[in-house]
């Protein structure tokens, strides 16, 4: 059985090679992303088109696919907003994702990037290789006390706000499922409202959905604390980012912190050191001495990525073997 990766990475070549050998697939690797522009190239012989977070899987590209007879889109990841699943259903393709990756990666590296941007690390590391040892401009925070506002608490978001409540935090949350763990170890459900009102700190861990689409924009940046913090590690249309800038501006908001960005498939994965970024709006974001930006880093451990093969792996073989699906929350399709 054939498969081909797209999005490839060293790294993905790596994991899915080691966890393959008791599968034993071929593995097909394409650096590009997946799209209408390589999708008529994928070889006749192809079972399983494996995705990441930047391909496009539209209803167009998903057609050609089931005209070449692909049984199965993988996701590697846990997203699926980039994947029409109604197509896919139309053309008999079963569709499998990862939904829980080693959620402490993410969560954690979300806690990394409030404590760079709070504590001005990167700042300090770079003055004292200089020698400079002067304290000045890195004046940060306690977070002890502080009320962190954590929208979707999933996997991803339950591991961080248990995080939090571990730093002594006041952790308070939003999500359509009230998980009942969480609130008898102290975590407060609130109406969206109220927790932008109430939160120093709004950090999101929700998938993107057409109703959540620019979650956060000038008018629920409005209803914010003066000088609140926002991390997103989620997706990058959960922000509008134009409303953020302005928010950044005006000093509405103190500190951002991104993982994720809106237009990010132009640029993130890539090497982009010898070029000329002409997407004004990430470098407007990098231009502030307040904002930190990572490339959808918040993934990239060891242990998330060894989880991400072991799992697609196993779901293909599931579903191409026509296999009882041992996990009914990877199906999509």
């Amino acid at each position: 059985m054939k498969i081909a990766f797209f999005s490839a990475k060293t790294y993905d070549k790596d994991f899915f090679n080691r966890h393959n050998q008791p599968y034993g697939f071929e593995l097909q690797f394409w650096e590009t992303h997946l799209g209408p522009h390589i999708v008529n190239a994928i070889d006749e012989d192809t079972d399983v088109v494996c995705a990441f977070v930047n391909d496009r899987l539209t209803a167009e590209v998903i057609a050609v696919l089931a005209s070449k007879k692909v049984k199965v889109i993988a996701m590697r990841c846990a997203g699926f907003n980039n994947v029409d699943l109604e197509a896919a259903k139309t053309h008999n393709i079963r569709v499998c994702r990862v939904p829980a990756y080693s959620p402490e990666a993410v969560a954690e590296h979300a806690i990394a990037m409030l404590l760079t941007l709070n504590r001005k690390t990167h700042k300090a590391y770079n003055r004292v290789r200089e020698q400079n040892f002067s304290l000045n401009g890195l004046l940060g925070f306690n977070l002890h006390g502080k009320t962190i506002g954590v929208i979707g608490t999933g996997k991803i978001g339950k591991a961080f706000c248990k995080i939090m409540l571990g730093f002594g935090c006041v952790v308070v949350a939003h999500d359509p499922f009230e998980d009942k763990e969480l609130i008898i170890m102290g975590v407060r459900y609130l109406p969206l409202k109220a927790l932008f009102s109430t939160s120093d700190v709004v950090s999101l861990h929700c998938p993107l959905t057409t109703e959540n689409k620019y979650l956060i924009n000038k008018d629920t940046v409005a209803t914010m604390k003066p000088g609140v913090t926002i991390i997103n590690t989620s997706r990058g249309q959960l922000l509008h980012t134009d409303d953020v800038i302005t928010a950044l501006k005006s000093g509405y908001v103190t500190y951002l912190g991104i993982d994720v960005y809106e237009q990010e498939e132009k640029l993130f994965f890539k090497d982009l050191s010898g070029s000329i970024i002409e997407d004004d709006k990430i470098q407007r974001l990098m231009s502030f001495p307040n904002v930190l930006v990572t490339g959808h880093q918040a993934f990239f451990t060891e242990d998330a990525l060894s989880q991400i093969a072991t799992i697609t792996l196993n779901s293909i073989n599931e579903l191409v073997n026509g296999l009882e699906v041992s996990d009914p929350s990877v199906i999509l399709a």
